[in-house]
């Protein structure tokens, strides 16, 4: 089991933000994020959004940390790329 996790430069709601994907299974990543208590609603059809005092919890759990363009790789290697759709507003999120 991996989990990955990029560095919090993700600005939003007056805070900075990392993504936290798998590249194995979206099971794996919601059983690890469950694990670090983050709530469900914080899943964006393929990763969750951590804000920046989580980024060390989530590496001392086992998360590897990585480049943003790494984990956007990684997630279209294992197939687990959800993009957007097209029209789709910001903050809707699907799951």
């Amino acid at each position: 089991m991996t989990i990955y996790i990029d560095p919090p430069t993700w600005p939003g709601h007056g805070r900075l933000w990392s993504h936290l994907v798998s590249d194995v299974s979206y099971d794996e990543l919601h059983a690890f994020a469950a694990g670090l208590g983050v709530p469900r609603r914080a899943f964006d059809r393929d990763h969750y959004d951590l804000p920046e005092q989580r980024y060390a919890d989530a590496v001392r759990a086992g998360a590897v940390e990585v480049g943003s363009r790494e984990v956007v790789r990684l997630l279209h290697e294992a197939g687990l790329r959800r993009p957007k759709r097209r029209g789709q507003p910001q903050g809707v999120r699907s799951s």
